[in-house]
């Protein structure tokens, strides 16, 4: 790390290297894509690949990375680029390219600020991004959109390419030290902390007035976000994707801004984002990179798991990085028909192992899972006079969550089965004496019965006997005449 750091003295003025560590160097955000240096110099990438963007496995000394929409570009120690993805428009015509000091990437187009202050570009040139060619005395670039932005020695600023949303319009502004461009908006960071912008502000992208002690900028495609000296970040403009959700961000050293995604470097090398994930832009949990700090701080890798019945859903499954003894917030969640039991593994430095919802304390390469047992519920089966439950019989029976049981129920002679009461919710049919039930919970079902009325009419037999009477009693007192 030592060695490339001389390297980087060599390329880079006094000047040009405190410009550089106020860039994000190691990590880059383009439309759908994350890139990041390795302390080896060697380049990893996650997201859309369409183009052939995250090709970056044998890329090797490389200094500084850039992202535009579907193309990455990287500075090699010599002085040289490389660059991969769409080229459509030739912005990865970077292969003869020397004496490069930093490389930068807009939507279609590539740009290089060479040693001496000029400046190169290739790409798509339609809005004349890339008239650059005039340049001198430039002391870092920055590319958008469909425009470019040069910061001049003297902190003046100048800008090519379109300005229909007034991006370019920079002409006035003093002593800044950095600029960065995003789809249609320019961003300047001053000496003093403070930052302005100009340009496209449908989404409040430009509304950075307030901010003070900002050490680092960055746009994406309509929101700037600012590093706090104190490593915090805030975030303006586009929220739909949760592209400005950083203000829980803390030791943060470097951020970067893509489409619809933003991404931190933290002090230790591991890398937080947020945004949109839709091609796993965000999924960069497990990288360790480079900080251009001789001693960062100690990193750790914690793998977790969720056994069968459930899932981990914070941080998730799968393996992430954190900085040493940095507390991770642990949520496990249960599938249905399960239960939480416990964590399980490195647990020494689990808050609760037995709490669903917890944290750790991050000391060392840690290995846990998340322990789930598969519910059992109690059936008690009871009927009234008349009849019986013959399946699975009366009393209480314990079965696993989710098993269908078979009900049968039988009347005895002279009386008929009705219904089925009780907790009857998941009964498949309730006037049914054959049916079945489903175990969600402890059940409690009554087989109802009635006694099945006579088929003899009593009415007639009464009339009869009444009939009878009347004529016995009229005979009787015939006969005693």
């Amino acid at each position: 790390m030592k060695s490339r750091g001389l390297i980087l003295k060599v390329l880079l003025s006094v000047a040009l290297i405190i410009m550089f560590l106020n860039l994000s160097c190691t990590i880059a955000a383009g439309g759908r894509h994350t890139v990041g240096i390795r302390p080896d110099g060697t380049v990893v990438a996650k997201g859309n690949n369409d183009d052939g963007q995250c090709n970056v496995d044998d890329w090797t000394d490389i200094l500084h990375v850039a992202a535009g929409f579907s193309h990455t570009v990287g500075l090699e120690e010599g002085g040289t680029v490389v660059a991969t993805g769409n080229n459509d428009d030739g912005q990865c015509n970077v292969g003869g390219w020397t004496n490069i000091s930093l490389v930068v990437a807009g939507d279609w187009h590539t740009v290089g600020l060479k040693s001496d202050g000029s400046v190169v570009a290739t790409g798509k040139s339609d809005q004349g991004q890339c008239d650059v060619l005039g340049w001198t005395g430039i002391q870092q670039v920055a590319a958008g959109g469909a425009h470019t932005v040069g910061l001049e020695s003297g902190g003046t600023v100048v800008a090519t390419g379109r300005n229909n949303e007034g991006q370019c319009n920079v002409g006035g502004w003093t002593d800044i030290r950095l600029v960065v461009a995003g789809y249609a908006h320019t961003v300047g960071l001053k000496e003093d902390g403070t930052v302005v912008a100009t340009g496209k502000n449908d989404e409040g992208q430009c509304n950075v007035a307030g901010w003070t002690d900002i050490q680092q900028v960055a746009a994406g495609r309509a929101q700037t976000v600012g590093l706090r000296e104190d490593g915090t970040v805030v975030a303006t403009g586009r929220n739909n994707e949760g592209q400005c959700k950083v203000s829980a961000w803390t030791n943060i050293v470097q951020v970067a801004a893509g489409g619809w995604h933003t991404v931190g470097l933290k002090d230790c090398g591991t890398v937080v984002a947020t945004g949109s994930n839709d091609n796993g832009q965000c999924d960069v949990g497990s990288w360790i990179l480079e900080t251009m700090s001789d001693e960062p701080p100690g990193t750790y890798h914690l793998t977790i798991s969720g056994a069968a019945g459930g899932s981990v859903t914070a941080p998730g499954d799968g393996t992430f990085a954190y900085c040493q003894s940095e507390v991770v917030n642990l949520v496990a969640e249960a599938d249905a028909c399960y239960e939480f039991v416990e964590w399980t593994g490195d647990v020494d430095t689990i808050g609760n192992v037995n709490a669903a919802s917890t944290n750790i304390t991050v000391d060392g390469d840690y290995f846990i899972t998340a322990s789930f047992a598969l519910l059992s519920y109690d059936l008690t089966t009871n009927s009234t006079t008349g009849g019986l439950v013959t399946t699975p019989g009366e009393g209480a029976f314990p079965y696993d969550c989710g098993t269908v049981v078979n009900l049968v129920a039988e009347a005895e002679e002279g009386y008929q089965f009705v219904n089925w009461t009780g907790d009857i919710a998941t009964i498949g049919e309730v006037d049914a004496a054959t049916t079945t039930i489903t175990m969600n919970d402890n059940y409690s079902v009554t087989a109802d019965f009635v006694q099945i009325p006579s088929s003899i009419n009593w009415l007639l037999i009464a009339g009869i006997i009444g009939a009878v009477v009347v004529v016995a009693l009229v005979i009787f007192f015939v006969r005693r005449r």
